[in-house]
C-alpha cells in the first residue's frame, strides 16, 4: 500500500519495508502494467533516498586508529574502503 507522507521524510526502516513490498508484487506479476510502471518508479525513488541514508550513515561511522604499540590512539572517519 503506497503511503501518504513523502518518501523523503519516510524513516529508513520504513522505506525500506515499502521498497520490499514493491519488490514482492512486481516479482509476482500481481500488478498490472500501468500500475508496476508506476511501482517501478516509486521503487526508484525509495532506492535513491534508502541509498542516501546509508551513504550519509557511512560518511559519520568512524574507525579506531591504532599506534606503534597496538593501542586506540585516536579516530579517523571510515574511509569507505
Amino acid at each position: 500500500m503506497p503511503t501518504d507522507r513523502p518518501i523523503e521524510e519516510l524513516a529508513f526502516e520504513d522505506a525500506l519495508k515499502r521498497l520490499e513490498e514493491i519488490v514482492h508484487t512486481l516479482e509476482t506479476g500481481e500488478a498490472k502494467l500501468g500500475d508496476a510502471i508506476t511501482l517501478y518508479e516509486e521503487g526508484t525513488r525509495l532506492r535513491q533516498q534508502c541509498s542516501a541514508r546509508l551513504d550519509a550513515a557511512q560518511a559519520r561511522i568512524e574507525a579506531i586508529r591504532l599506534g606503534s604499540d597496538g593501542r586506540p590512539a585516536g579516530v579517523a572517519p571510515f574511509d569507505g574502503g
